[in-house]
């Protein structure tokens, strides 16, 4: 059944939202700007037991937030955001379950099959989060690096999923061209998501209500997990509540 993933989005040293696909070298259009330290929502996350959520730094100047936080719930988030195998085990040991990868995979807009084999090797398949966050295209969707602006050419299809899955324990795919907007999900790719793969992912981008639980549940039957951010209230948004969501994994955990 799909659950309620949990999510701490880092910009600038800050927990924010964002829309992600306005995210560049300037900065972002921001829906919201925390008071709280990001050790607040792990704290928030470990008290309900809420597990594989994400800590995701957005650029530069994260680094401090993003370790307090894998050290207020050591085991409950995984970490992405210039993960290399250079530095996965430093996230690792101070807590993250699972790294999560994408830009280092690329050389350019190519993906690497020889980078995937040096981050198994650092961290090993069973720790690695391969994000395929993508932008539509003209093909259907590309697996987008470099915060969501620069569009690869690798697609999202069938066969790549097929074979990225035999690499990795699970997939995070954020939707960047409906990311904050909290205008609704990408129908479409949630149910090629829930058709095409074996393992666990989350999806992420667009979602504004509890409604949007229950369509990715139904799109997906049941396969792919959701992240809400801007729409929830602890992140000032008044389309869902954090005890809505707790209720729906709940119901949809014993069910």
């Amino acid at each position: 059944m799909t659950l309620f993933r949990p999510c701490i989005d880092l910009h600038q040293g800050k927990v924010k939202q964002i829309v992600g696909g306005s995210l560049n070298d300037d900065g972002a259009k921001t829906n919201f700007v925390s008071d709280n330290d990001a050790a607040f929502y792990a704290g928030l996350y470990r008290q309900h037991q809420l597990t594989g959520g994400h800590v995701i730094a957005l650029g530069p100047g994260n680094k401090e937030q993003a370790l307090l936080a894998l050290s207020a719930w050591p085991g409950g988030l995984q970490f992405g955001g210039g993960v290399n195998p250079d530095n996965a085990a430093e996230y690792l040991d101070a807590g993250a379950s699972h790294v999560i990868v994408t830009s280092y995979l690329f050389e350019g807009d190519t993906f690497s099959f020889e980078r995937l084999e040096r981050m198994k090797a650092a961290v090993g398949a069973d720790k690695l989060v391969l994000d395929l966050s993508c932008r539509r295209t003209e093909n259907g969707w590309n697996i987008a690096t470099n915060r969501w602006q620069t569009v690869t050419q690798l697609s999202i299809t069938e066969q790549t999923l097929a074979q990225l899955e035999q690499h990795c324990a699970e997939f995070l795919i954020h939707a960047a061209d409906v990311e904050g907007l909290q205008g609704g999900i990408d129908q479409e790719l949630v149910s090629f998501l829930g058709e095409h793969t074996s393992i666990p992912v989350t999806y992420a981008g667009g979602a504004r209500s509890l409604e949007d639980l229950k369509q990715v549940d139904a799109l997906s039957s049941g396969r792919v997990d959701l992240t809400i951010g801007s729409a929830l209230d602890i992140f000032g948004g008044n389309g869902v509540t954090l005890e809505e969501c707790l209720d729906w994994n709940q119901q949809h955990s014993a069910g």
